[in-house]
């Protein structure tokens, strides 16, 4: 085991996936020369050529277009999108086009693409380089979507998602880039796409997150227990297919649910969450099911102070813990 950052463990997944599939290659705005605005790619030029590694115009349909192209003549692209407030161009390829080709063509085209997508605030990034995106695609049957939260998932998951025939949505939270840091093993290991993990075990409360505020819940729940609240932390890690089972199995224990998001409040993850636990796990509430989420606003601020009412916090966490356990 070696202890990496979310950034390097992203890294290191390409590098091995690209040495072991010649199919594989990346492509995107600044990927080449400069290595990725976050420096996803440095070095891989130099290893793997201008062939594999390819710097992009500013032309995210373009990117996506050709992206799909390359998977349906039999290769495994990565496109990168420099910041997710910049996917909106490349949605019909993706939502219109990649979702859709599998189911239409009976299974006999597979799109094996893998979409990295660098989200969210708590970086200063301020109205266009901060959005969250994930209920766009999480709504979008024939997307598979993931958001993991550490480096293990992060390398594991991304070596699946690369070796898998169905299009990915790859969300990479940009502020645990080099925030994060955790053991990765050394050997060789894949994670499978839709399998929660109970990051902490508890029996009063549960609480469900992914990506950046996956933390602020484990600490959230460090809080807690202080004052004798038990929190078992949920990381859903992908959004879609959602691991409705180790959801519904940990509310069924606790019989208290809080989903915490960063995206907006309204027809987000949680609600989809909320509906699951009032659907099949009624009868086990103690309480209402309570989300702390952004607001509904259009994006993220731009001034400190308004970012940081935006964005979810371990102390808005501990709040609603607090409200829920007195249930």
């Amino acid at each position: 085991m070696a202890e990496k950052t979310v950034i390097e463990a992203v890294r290191e997944a390409m590098w091995e996936e690209m040495q072991r599939d010649p199919t594989v290659f990346v492509m995107g705005e600044d990927v080449g020369q400069r290595g990725g605005v976050f420096l996803s790619t440095q070095g891989f030029i130099e290893e793997f050529g201008a062939d594999r590694v390819i710097d992009t115009p500013l032309a995210e349909a373009s990117i996506m277009g050709i992206a799909l192209g390359a998977a349906f003549g039999g290769m495994r692209p990565i496109p990168e999108v420099q910041f997710s407030d910049f996917v909106w161009p490349s949605v019909n390829q993706l939502i219109g086009e990649a979702a859709r080709t599998c189911y239409g063509t009976n299974g006999q085209l597979p799109v094996p693409m893998v979409v990295r997508i660098p989200y969210g605030g708590g970086i200063r990034g301020g109205l266009f380089h901060s959005q969250n995106v994930e209920a766009h695609f999480f709504h979008t049957p024939g997307l598979k979507v993931v958001t993991p939260s550490t480096p293990y998932d992060a390398k594991g998951l991304l070596k699946s998602a690369i070796r898998d025939n169905n299009p990915v949505i790859f969300l990479e939270h940009k502020k645990t880039y080099r925030l994060v840091r955790g053991e990765v093993p050394e050997e060789e290991y894949v994670l499978p796409i839709g399998s929660a993990d109970v990051k902490r075990v508890g029996s009063d409360v549960t609480v469900v997150g992914y990506g950046l505020v996956l933390h602020y819940c484990l600490e959230a729940a460090a809080e807690a227990a202080g004052r004798g609240i038990d929190v078992e932390v949920v990381d859903l890690r992908s959004l879609r297919p959602l691991d409705t089972a180790t959801i519904l199995e940990s509310v069924q224990k606790t019989g208290k649910l809080l989903v915490v998001h960063e995206d907006n409040l309204t027809g987000g993850v949680g609600a989809e969450i909320a509906a699951l636990a009032a659907d099949h796990a009624f009868e086990y509430l103690d309480g209402p099911v309570m989300r702390v989420c952004g607001p509904d606003v259009p994006t993220m601020p731009f001034a400190s102070s308004l970012e940081d009412a935006y964005m979810p916090t371990a102390e808005k966490i501990t709040a609603a813990l607090d409200r829920l356990a007195a249930y």
